[in-house]
């Protein structure tokens, strides 16, 4: 028989566990000749989590737990649990039921019998999200898709199923400062993407601030495209272009023998040696992202305890 793995990273999400473990094991009992794991990964949470998931883990052999040192984010928490499982199909689902249980059976038809490697779902709404934050969120969307040349429409997720396959390319990408949507749609395969509606969150609260969302979506940026290191090369060929103005009108008004004042001067002066800068700055950091992609080599996650201890 096959084996589903459904890899949950746990955040302060006590509240949600139960729930979330009684409603997707009974979408999982409906896909027949297959056996599943819980692969519950604790994420330095501060409230009882790791009290219900080890309760979880007494109840049910098919459950299994890692336990991080700290908090190391959700990036962290789902690379862990994809190396912790053994399925020959992984699934990954936040704890909180906003990803349906429901879609399961859909996914492993898709996998099993249409030809596909990988099954995601794709959120068609923001239902109980502010204005702001869904207005925020659509035009992350845009940006990074124009910035990386990289398939990450608004609404794609971490909410997918893959085969084994899929999963091993991922694991092959080992960088500290991880983006997953971002890896999910750099290592390809075939997609199918399943629509759900959003829903409200089974119990607890969000973990998702706006500052968090911009620290979440500037790394994003950081982690596939190096074109934000430009703009210094843009700002500095634009500053090169008006100091060359500058200098001609000058030479014209010199031509025609009229004064020019010593600030006039020191103007012109000072724009083109910060329109050199800029460029140096500019290639200066061309080469140290380079680098810097070539050079993460901290540990991805620091395992407390885990039931295979």
């Amino acid at each position: 028989m096959e084996t589903i793995s459904v890899i949950v990273p746990c955040y302060n999400e006590e509240e949600s566990i139960p729930h979330f473990y009684e409603e997707t094991r009974k979408e999982l009992l409906k896909i027949e000749h297959t056996n599943y794991e819980f692969i519950f990964v604790n994420d330095g949470s501060s409230d009882q989590t790791i009290h219900e998931i080890k309760l979880l883990t007494l109840q049910d052999p098919c459950c299994h737990y890692l336990s991080f040192s700290r908090n190391f984010g959700k990036e962290s928490a789902m690379f862990a649990g994809l190396q912790r499982a053994s399925g020959d199909y992984c699934v990954i689902m936040d704890a909180d039921l906003q990803h349906p249980p429901t879609l399961l059976k859909d996914m492993y038809h898709v996998l099993k019998y249409e030809n596909y490697d990988c099954a995601a779902g794709k959120r068609m709404d923001r239902t109980g999200e502010g204005g702001m934050r869904n207005f925020l969120s659509k035009q992350f969307y845009k940006v990074i898709s124009a910035l990386t040349k990289m398939d990450m429409s608004d609404g794609s997720g971490d909410f997918r199923m893959m085969r084994r396959v899929v999963v091993d390319a991922i694991l092959e990408m080992k960088e500290y400062n991880r983006y997953m949507k971002g890896i999910f749609s750099f290592v390809g395969f075939d997609t199918k993407w399943l629509e759900f509606h959003n829903v409200e969150r089974v119990a607890g609260q969000t973990k998702w601030s706006l500052k968090s969302l911009f620290a979440y979506a500037f790394e994003g940026i950081l982690s596939f495209s190096t074109k934000p290191l430009l703009l210094a090369g843009i700002v500095g060929m634009l500053l090169f272009a008006l100091s060359t103005i500058l200098g001609l009108s000058i030479v014209v008004r010199l031509c025609l023998q009229e004064s020019i004042s010593a600030s006039f001067y020191l103007l012109t002066a000072l724009v083109f040696l910060s329109s050199l800068q800029m460029i140096f700055v500019s290639i200066l950091g061309q080469y140290i992202s380079k680098d810097y992609l070539e050079n993460k080599k901290r540990p991805i996650y620091i395992i407390k305890e885990s039931d295979n201890a």
